[in-house]
């Protein structure tokens, strides 16, 4: 009975040290403000590479830093892999994709953050919703989720910021070409605003400055409204480059939007620095602008390396790779960042995935490249054998690059020994289109249906491993930051 009464007694102290710890402080810790409760992720960071398959974060990797490096998403503590088909397609575009991330739902492709009988109805000329009546219903997503907790929210891309993925965090709508529409769901107290969002997204920092402005002054909306103005109204900084990018204080400004371009902003291989800030600029100013609020819970930033996929699109691979550099920067930034005010990420989770993937893949049997450097093409070149480093042929006797496409523009009619010859000057250039199987009219390489990577630091990282289906993250994050 002794034995007995001892062994009950210490596996109740440990069950009361452990109480309340969940890889938090434990219960009674001078840090510890919850007491018994679950450790919770305060702020949320939530990384999204679009297009960004397997294979393409395998040749970013190689690209930048040779093949037994690491880029900063390798370095993640959790990982997983996520299943990314849509309602109604194997395949899926961003639209659902991204909106799955954000509402737990499966919907159609082309829909955003709507219920999943919701059908896919192309918008009128001038981008406005031509969804009808009956039409589905729309579905909270993390966002709004974390300003009715009274956190600071934040949208930053490098994409229009009207496009699927921003576009999935706020607003809802049956298609996700309505990009008039989802402009104006972002503007506090106008028509079509969307009012759970409250007061407003706090930070919105993207390209797509045309559906913002009415015809008359330069842009796309057809209603007149010059949307820029009416959130100045409102109380928000704003910025149409980066020296107005710059000028932004986040001491003294905590509600701001940056629109750099008229559409998209610029790959990063092109990218103007003294016009247009980078991915990890953006980053940075948007968790100062809300991480440091006392008046707000926390935050939540949605953070898009959205040009990787339009690289895919056009399989120009060097402007994909580097996009994807960029956004890995972008997430080094975020971290770095977290880790100087909250230095065990104990309240903070920063998540890392992408939506879908594309047909890009690594052909041949190469030797080893190293990155790629201005005298080196590296993963960009021609696959060169591996055991005596001579070039490798086709069927056709002809040198073929490390990195095609499974479709795509560039595919050669007939014999390919009846084109000139590639050479490593000539797949390594910036503009250059990666040869595909199976030809598609220009930019019109398709996405792929395979699993993404999906990996994740600090408070509640460790529910993001195995394989898991796109809803099922939506849950994850909901749970970490008690949504």
């Amino acid at each position: 009975m002794r034995i007995l009464s001892l062994t009950l007694a210490v596996t109740a102290a440990i069950g009361l040290a452990a109480c309340g710890s969940n890889g938090g402080p434990a219960s009674g810790s001078a840090n510890n403000n919850q007491g018994n409760r679950p450790a919770v992720a305060k702020n949320v960071i939530f990384f999204l590479g679009d297009g960004m398959g397997i294979n393409t974060t395998t040749a970013a990797r190689i690209y930048s830093v040779g093949e037994d490096g690491e880029l900063t998403m390798d370095t993640l503590p959790e990982s997983g892999f996520v299943k990314t088909f849509s309602n109604d397609a194997q395949v899926t575009d961003s639209a659902p994709s991204m909106s799955a991330y954000m509402t737990g739902v499966k919907m159609n492709n082309e829909v955003i953050s709507m219920s999943s009988n919701t059908q896919a109805k192309s918008p009128t000329a001038d981008f406005t919703s031509n969804c009808g009546t009956g039409n589905g219903q729309p579905v909270s997503t993390l966002l709004e989720l974390a300003k009715a907790g009274g956190k600071a929210t934040g949208v930053v891309t490098t994409t229009r910021v009207t496009h699927a993925t921003p576009a999935a965090t706020y607003s809802h709508v049956c298609h996700r070409d309505a990009e008039s529409d989802i402009a104006a769901q972002l503007v506090p107290g106008g028509a079509l605003y969307n009012a759970k969002l409250q007061d407003g997204v706090d930070v919105v920092f993207g390209g797509g400055r045309q559906f913002f402005l009415p015809k008359a002054a330069g842009g796309k909306r057809a209603d007149g409204r010059d949307l820029v103005a009416e959130l100045k109204a409102k109380g928000y900084g704003y910025a149409a480059d980066k020296t107005g990018f710059n000028a932004l204080d986040p001491a003294k400004t905590t509600r701001a939007v940056g629109l750099f371009t008229s559409s998209h902003m610029s790959y990063d291989l092109d990218r103007d620095a003294s016009k247009e800030p980078s991915l990890a600029e953006m980053t940075a100013k948007a968790i100062s602008m809300l991480a440091d609020r006392k008046d707000k819970q926390g935050f939540f930033l949605m953070v898009e390396g959205g040009r990787i996929d339009h690289a895919l699109h056009e399989t120009t691979a060097k402007k994909a790779l580097q996009d994807t550099v960029a956004f890995d920067q972008a997430i080094k930034t975020a971290i770095d960042a977290m880790k100087q005010r909250d230095p065990d990420l104990k309240n903070t989770l920063i998540v890392v995935t992408a939506d879908h993937d594309h047909t890009l893949v690594l052909n041949g049997y190469a030797q080893r490249t190293g990155k790629t450097t201005a005298s080196n093409p590296g993963v960009l070149g021609l696959v060169k054998n591996y055991s005596n480093g001579s070039v490798a042929t086709d069927a056709d006797g002809m040198p073929y690059s490390i990195i095609g496409f499974g479709n795509g523009e560039n595919r050669v009619n007939g014999n390919r020994n009846a084109a000139a010859a590639l050479t490593d000057a000539v797949v390594s250039a910036n503009d250059y289109h990666q040869e595909a199987a199976v030809r598609m009219p220009a930019g019109g390489e398709t996405h792929g249906g395979t699993d993404v990577y999906i990996g994740a630091i600090g408070q509640g990282a460790d529910a993001f491993h195995g394989f898991l289906e796109n809803i099922d993250v939506f849950g994850l994050v909901k749970k970490a930051a008690a949504l």
